[in-house]
């Protein structure tokens, strides 16, 4: 487990625990999002973004937490992990709301507390219909890689557990 990226639907804490991943293992974390926004909320040039990608993606080991849809399947090809946090849309839908108003270190600005961007929570209530089934298709296609799929956070949590102990024993 070297390279390792982290997806699921906006909400459902990839960042988190792709922090709490990296903080057990120290492999280096990178969050797509701070690769593809700037902090005014504009997108960066689309070959910027890749050209980063590339660059990370080339790295002996990484942590990519981010969907980007576009690049997943470039993603796999190169990882040897994967972590898929496939909740419901009522856990990903709390998860957007607990994040507003904070810090965080994987996007470059803090969401107002009384924001909601509608676009963005039609995009989440749609994921487990329109994004899901590509997602599946893909990691089928890519079986021969390590592939955990987590229902729940207990799940992940689980799994961070089995990491540590291991890195302990």
């Amino acid at each position: 487990m070297k390279k390792i990226m982290v997806i699921g639907c906006p909400g459902s804490g990839k960042s988190t625990f792709s922090r709490t991943l990296h903080k057990l293992t120290g492999i280096p974390l990178f969050h797509l999002d701070m690769m593809n926004w700037n902090s005014d909320r504009t997108i960066v040039d689309k070959d910027i973004f890749l050209n980063q990608l590339l660059k990370t993606i080339h790295m002996d080991e990484w942590i990519i937490d981010g969907n980007y849809g576009s690049t997943i399947e470039l993603r796999l090809q190169a990882c040897d992990t994967v972590v898929f946090l496939d909740y419901s849309t009522n856990i990903c839908l709390d998860g957007i709301k607990k994040r507003r108003g904070k810090q965080r270190t994987d996007i470059p600005w803090i969401e107002n507390e009384d924001e909601e961007d509608t676009e963005f929570i039609e995009f989440i209530k749609n994921y487990n219909y329109q994004n899901r089934p590509m997602v599946m298709e893909l990691l089928d296609k890519y079986s021969h890689k390590d592939i955990y799929i987590f229902k729940t956070g207990k799940e992940a949590n689980e799994f961070l557990k089995q990491i540590n102990g291991k890195l302990l024993a």
